[in-house]
């Protein structure tokens, strides 16, 4: 007996047996399966179009009182935003949050950094959050004037005194 190691390419004739698979076996499984995916779309396509025309024969008519009905409504025309706006009652949903949000944190950050008049008649202005913090640092912060803490008591007591 011998010890030497075998391996499986010893006949020289490649890295796997070529007898059990064909290359002309794998092509027409391919393009069988594109044939069946391409049918099934189609057949689907086909389906779906039968519902909806199915669904679109059973809908109730529009009010009369309705005005500018599109006939699909699940597509909304490009100005969408304007078409909802005079076309639906307030108060409406949301239609694009993000915008809605960031245009609404764009005027906060504008409010807190711009000069601008609050009530201009009055002479009442705003200032920005960064000036506002340096004038507090200069002046500081306004106090309430106290007396001692015995004349405070004092005058408590004698408010209560004079209650009763």
């Amino acid at each position: 007996m011998s010890n030497e190691i075998s391996h499986g390419n010893a006949n020289g004739q490649g890295g796997y047996e070529r007898r059990d698979i064909s290359l002309a076996g794998v092509i027409y499984f391919l393009v069988g399966l594109a044939a069946c995916v391409l049918l099934v779309y189609f057949l689907m396509d086909g389906l779906y179009a039968f519902l909806d025309n199915r669904v679109k024969s059973e809908e109730p008519p529009v009010s009369p009182l309705a005005t500018n009905v599109p006939s699909d409504t699940r597509h909304l025309p490009t100005d969408y935003r304007d078409y909802l706006k005079q076309n639906f009652p307030t108060p409406q949903l949301e239609t694009d949050e993000r915008t809605e949000l960031d245009s609404v944190r764009t005027e906060e950050a504008d409010t807190l950094s711009t000069y601008g008049w609050v009530d201009q008649k009055a002479g009442i202005v705003h200032i920005p959050i960064d000036r506002a913090m340096d004038l507090i640092v200069q002046r500081g912060l306004p106090v309430r004037a106290q007396g001692t803490p015995v004349e405070t008591a004092a005058s408590n007591t004698k408010k209560k005194g004079s209650q009763q």
